[in-house]
């Protein structure tokens, strides 16, 4: 099998991208792999910070490439790995997600068949020092979309054949959104094997970054309309949603908030980027 990459675009990440790669160190993963980070317009030190791990990747017989581009942006580093990998398996990773041990080989043995697949591992919120945060995190984990589906939030793979549905990543807003609606609901794997994902901290900043990941499905069904046949069922039904939400009426009620203000902020000022 060729070796297959894990793929790290980092922008800024000096603060969580040795305990991202010290996660892949602690993989069960035993065969050859390659891991290419690439930062993009990197004011910190996340350059030294990942480049200072490269003999524990050679001690586990692994290659660590650490790129520093001048200029900032997910596509473009995304762009610049993909030319750098081989013609396996890719696995793409943000930089402040923590895999656990099981998630690398998980991926990887899912995606062994030739027909073209996408594969995603079991989302878990990262513990938030924010109520308001945790409230949300509790509730929107249960959604089905997250609890039952394959959200590529953070961490997504494909094969070789399935690389080949798109050709550059587009400068758009969600990615994650546009790999996973190249491929049909039975051409998507959950692995069940947890990884870490941090959920920004209060009501302001989870607003903004609510309206930005709207702005970004957006963008998709505007520009890649054809895409939306593939997305499958994201939303729960009325009996369901009352029953989480009287099981949770905490979580329900932080979760509608900051939906509602999305809403408002929306048709008071237009479509804006939540930074």
């Amino acid at each position: 099998m060729t070796t297959p990459t894990v793929i790290i675009p980092a922008h800024d990440e000096g603060e969580y991208i040795q305990d991202c790669l010290r996660s892949l160190l602690a993989q069960d993963y035993a065969e050859p792999l390659q891991v290419i980070v690439v930062a993009n317009g990197c004011q910190d030190d996340t350059v030294a910070k990942a480049r200072a791990l490269t003999p524990d990747f050679a001690a586990r017989h692994w290659a660590l490439r650490v790129e520093d581009l001048p200029q900032g942006g997910k596509p473009g580093a995304l762009n610049h790995a993909d030319r750098l990998a081989g013609d396996g398996i890719r696995i793409y990773l943000d930089a402040d997600v923590r895999p656990s041990p099981g998630v690398i080989s998980g991926l990887i043995r899912v995606l062994e068949p030739p027909q073209p697949l996408y594969a995603g591992a079991r989302l878990v919120v990262a513990a938030s020092k924010s109520p308001v945060s945790r409230a949300y995190a509790r509730f929107w984990q249960k959604l089905p979309f997250v609890a039952q589906g394959v959200t590529g939030a953070g961490v997504f793979a494909v094969n070789a054949a399935g690389r080949r549905r798109w050709g550059e990543f587009p400068a758009i807003i969600s990615d994650d959104t546009f790999v996973r609606l190249q491929f049909t609901e039975a051409e998507r794997i959950l692995v069940n094997q947890p990884y870490e994902w941090p959920l920004v901290e209060g009501f302001g900043t989870l607003v903004r970054v609510r309206r930005r990941q709207d702005l970004g499905v957006a963008e998709i069904a505007r520009l890649y309309p054809e895409l939306l046949a593939n997305q499958g069922h994201v939303r729960p039904g009325k009996g369901q949603l009352l029953r989480l939400a009287t099981r949770d009426p905490l979580g329900f009620a932080t979760y509608t908030a900051v939906a509602l203000a999305v809403r408002a902020r929306r048709s008071q000022q237009g479509w804006a980027r939540g930074r």
